[in-house]
């Protein structure tokens, strides 16, 4: 049965001898649940559900080919036919739930990332051309190196066939070592690798055409490429496509999946997981770009992140694929959902790469902050009904509160959620309300939604005392009260005029016309208030209390909006903490030399120093002795991420 409102997108195709049942693909991505070079049970529960949620085609993440393309502090290697029981049992489980499967294959170049033992290793690319972003310098690669590499593509093919994988796919994309070969500003050889366009083509041409002979005439041979690299020595998109249009001519590969960006540079990579900054979809026109220069399905990913989008770039003729990774760590059952027609119930991906890419990038597993599941299926991905339904009560409507309730209803209790104000969504409707994050705001709706379908009670301008809760005589309470916003004492606070970033985004301030922002988080807070100034007029001075504004947000994100703030004309100020303020100066103290840092003509100091946890109901039920878990900002000020995970956790412990 076909989905009529999603009637391209729910269509099968062929790639050679592979028929995908519809357009939906998770493409490879890093998950950090390789243990030890093993795909173990976390590792494969985790594409399981994707896999189990409607996905017509998996891909598994990057595989080194070759020992010399360690990426990161545990890579899968492929190298060896160690790998091959591992990919069968994935293949296995995979091709139970009908979704075809393709494996990474992988050499980094110069774009190494860790190494085993934390030593600097030896980085090898075609030429010695310097990484910006690593700021790695690379040893050129000797022809017998490069011999060796290819075979490595090759010969990790024939393993991936053995195993059961219906395909394979190499990555030529954001700048790795395929693409090193193609550019001509990073290569600089002078033998047959390189010099001519024939030439830098040649690496890759070997490879793809080494894998065609070697595996049977039905396994899938794929490319993926940035169709533009969007970095200052990045290849543009006239030189790619010039390329693949080459490669189509000598008919190795079976289809072209397209992305942008580029990992050797802090503005290229940032479209490596592309944030909320951009477009929805905003790839598409490389796909089509692509499509017309060859004759094989086209796969274009960037956020893509609901059904409707994907249905609109395939009814334009922009792909033959969707890549929509991120949707499905945010909702693993989203193709599911889009085939049955329930697309208000699929949970929206909102680009915050908080617990996706970032964790990854921080050394720690996958997640998702609206699905903290992700990541975790072994621990939380069979829910059973509670032993004993229970009478809860949840006090805040914030993330914390309304994923517990969710939770805790879907394990059949009932369920009362009282929140203080009129509307539902805590700290996150303010969030929503600086630049670039509009749609943070989407966490309140898919959460509303959670409630709904579990059958959550919801009160409104319902503040919640002792007294509330000795009448309504619950069994159990969650608290997620959430935070306020932290005034930390500091000289002349009574002279200066100052005013905190709640009262900024709510309109209750008039800041005049030059501000500084003090920043002691180093999260999006400061960098949104700083942009929102900026764009309003003012002139507008971010004192931050680390080395770099953003510096605990996720680095696209943090890049980005630095970005941003340079264009604006912001002016920052790291490795400052404030000290005091009188009626037109702000004083601030160097946090390394302790040396003073002065701001003059001031108009308004505009605090971004956190939060302080409302936790008042936490000693009222102790003292009643009821059953109670806390979650979310009233346990520790932190973010959204923490806040539906803990909310996850009540709602599952209760």
């Amino acid at each position: 049965m076909t989905s009529e409102r999603f009637p391209h997108l729910f269509s099968p195709l062929t790639i050679r001898g592979v028929t995908l049942k519809n357009r939906i693909l998770s493409t490879g991505h890093e998950t950090a649940l390789v243990d030890r070079g093993r795909l173990g049970d976390a590792f494969l529960a985790y594409h399981e559900a994707r896999a189990r949620g409607g996905a017509g085609l998996i891909i598994s993440e990057v595989a080194s080919v070759h020992p010399s393309g360690i990426f990161v502090r545990d890579p899968i290697p492929v190298y060896t036919d160690d790998c091959i029981p591992d990919y069968r049992r994935l293949a296995k489980m995979l091709h139970g739930h009908g979704a075809a499967f393709f494996a990474q294959l992988f050499h980094p170049g110069r774009e190494i990332v860790e190494t085993f033992d934390g030593s600097a290793p030896v980085s090898y690319a075609p030429s010695a051309s310097p990484n910006e972003r690593f700021h790695i310098m690379p040893r050129p690669m000797p022809l017998d190196l490069i011999e060796a590499v290819i075979a490595g593509y090759v010969a990790a093919a024939a393993r991936m066939e053995e195993a059961g994988a219906d395909g394979v796919e190499i990555v030529a994309s954001h700048g790795y070592l395929p693409a090193q070969f193609l550019n001509p500003r990073v290569n600089q050889r002078e033998d047959a690798y390189g010099g001519s366009a024939e030439n830098r083509l040649r690496f890759l041409s070997e490879a793809a055409s080494g894998i065609r002979a070697r595996v049977g005439d039905g396994f899938v041979v794929g490319l993926r490429i940035s169709a533009e690299e969007r970095s200052h020595e990045g290849l543009g998109q006239d030189e790619v496509l010039e390329a693949c249009a080459a490669l189509a001519q000598e008919g190795a590969l079976d289809y072209y999946s397209v992305v942008a960006g580029s990992s050797a540079s802090l503005l290229g990579s940032t479209h490596i997981v592309p944030p909320m900054i951009y477009e929805a979809g905003y790839t598409a026109p490389f796909g089509a770009a692509m499509r017309a220069r060859v004759d094989r399905p086209i796969i274009v990913t960037g956020r893509i992140n609901q059904p409707q989008i994907a249905e609109q770039i395939l009814e334009r003729g922009q792909a033959d694929v969707c890549g929509m990774t991120r949707a499905m760590i945010c909702d693993p059952e989203m193709a599911n959902k889009a085939r049955a027609g329930r697309v208000d119930d699929i949970r929206a991906c909102i680009g915050c790469n908080q617990a996706c890419v970032g964790h990854f990038l921080a050394g720690y597993p996958i997640s998702c902050i609206q699905h903290p599941e992700t990541g975790r299926e072994l621990e939380f991905g069979a829910r059973g009904p509670a032993p004993r339904a229970k009478r809860v009560m949840v006090v805040g409507g914030g993330p914390a509160g309304m994923k517990a309730a969710a939770v805790a209803a879907e394990r059949g209790h009932q369920v009362t959620l009282h929140e203080a104000g009129p509307q539902l969504g805590g700290q996150v409707l303010l969030a929503q309300l600086l630049p670039t994050r509009t749609e943070f705001g989407g966490v309140v709706p898919n959460l509303v939604r959670e409630m709904e379908l579990a059958g959550v009670e919801v009160k409104r301008n319902s503040r919640v005392d002792r007294a509330a809760i000795e009448r309504a005589a619950p069994d159990a309470v969650i608290l997620a009260t959430g935070a306020l916003p932290r005034r930390p004492p500091f000289e002349g606070e009574d002279a200066a005029h100052v005013v905190d970033a709640w009262q900024v985004l709510r309109n209750e301030a008039n800041v005049g016309q030059s501000v500084v922002v003090a920043d002691w988080r180093c999260d999006w807070v400061g960098i949104g208030i700083a942009e929102k100034l900026a764009e309003e007029g003012c002139r507008v001075r971010l004192a931050c209390n680390g080395t770099v504004p953003g510096q605990v947000v996720q680095q696209y994100i943090r890049d980005t909006g630095v970005g941003r703030l340079h264009k604006l004309g912001v002016e920052i100020i790291p490795y400052t903490r404030l000290y005091g303020a009188d009626e037109d100066s702000v004083y601030l103290e160097h946090t390394t030399s302790g040396e003073p840092v002065i701001c003059e003509e001031v108009e308004t100091l505009v605090l971004c120093q956190g939060h302080v946890a409302d936790a008042t109901l936490e000693d009222d039920l102790r003292a009643l002795g009821l059953e109670f878990h806390m979650a979310g900002d009233c346990l520790a000020p932190r973010t959204a991420e923490e806040a539906v995970l803990e909310g996850l956790r009540a709602g599952v412990a209760v």
